[in-house]
């Protein structure tokens, strides 16, 4: 049996700074009321073990966990509208920020966005359901005494694990070496993964996997001229 959904209840633990009462977040109100292409926390677990039935079609299933301001999720969705598109994030304001992205870019028929934990990325999908996660920036937590609250490692890696297909790949970006670090370290140490590629100017030399398109922390990073990082990681 699947673990119990997370659902809009539920973050009122997991996030108290997030849930707020509807009349002063009025993002929670439009999260709960604009339908396609998001979806509430609910009616993401749901999908669980048939995403495909939620977009009509059997497609290489592409999730990029904390899509932001839904740069890279709206982008990669009109590139490449023969995949199906999930943008996993835990903020209200930057869903729907996503679903306005999407809308403008006429890709709400292949891609979705939902308020979910990815610490939780096992109550929405099933096994081997994933075939590429894009991981891009996220917080490095660089002091050693917040290392526990780091998304990537050896924890991270075994949970996710079994959501992903055989031969299924991670794609990060990241603007923080720790990260890089991270993710290599975790995979290298890993039965179940191994490190196809890095870069460390994915803006000057491209990301190690090809196609890309660059997320809004990117543009930021190449205006300052300081590097971004791709780490590509596939599953056995």
């Amino acid at each position: 049996m699947p673990s119990e959904p997370t659902g809009d209840r539920t973050f009122e633990d997991k996030a108290p700074d997030e849930y707020v009462h509807p009349d002063l977040n009025p993002y929670l109100k439009l999260h709960r009321s604009w339908g396609r292409p998001v979806l509430t926390a609910d009616q993401a677990a749901d999908q669980r073990g048939r995403w495909h039935e939620e977009f009509g079609r059997k497609a290489p299933f592409q999730v990029e966990i904390g899509p932001g301001n839904g740069f890279f999720l709206s982008g990669m969705a009109s590139k490449f509208p023969d995949q199906n598109w999930l943008g996993v994030e835990i903020r209200f304001k930057r869903v729907i920020l996503t679903a306005k992205k999407l809308r403008a870019a006429d890709a709400e028929s292949q891609a979705r966005v939902c308020r979910y934990d990815a610490n939780a990325l096992d109550e929405l999908f099933g096994p081997g359901e994933i075939d590429t996660l894009y991981i891009n920036h996220p917080d490095p937590w660089p002091k050693d005494r917040h290392a526990k609250n780091r998304l990537l490692g050896p924890k991270f890696l075994d949970r996710i694990a079994p959501l992903l297909a055989s031969g299924a790949e991670i794609r990060l970006k990241t603007d923080h070496l720790i990260n890089v670090e991270a993710l290599i370290e975790a995979a290298t140490g890993h039965d179940a993964y191994s490190v196809l590629g890095r870069c460390d100017d994915v803006s000057g030399l491209g990301a190690p996997w090809g196609e890309d398109v660059r997320t809004n922390y990117q543009r930021k990073f190449d205006e300052k001229g300081e590097p971004v990082y791709g780490v590509w990681v596939r599953r056995a």
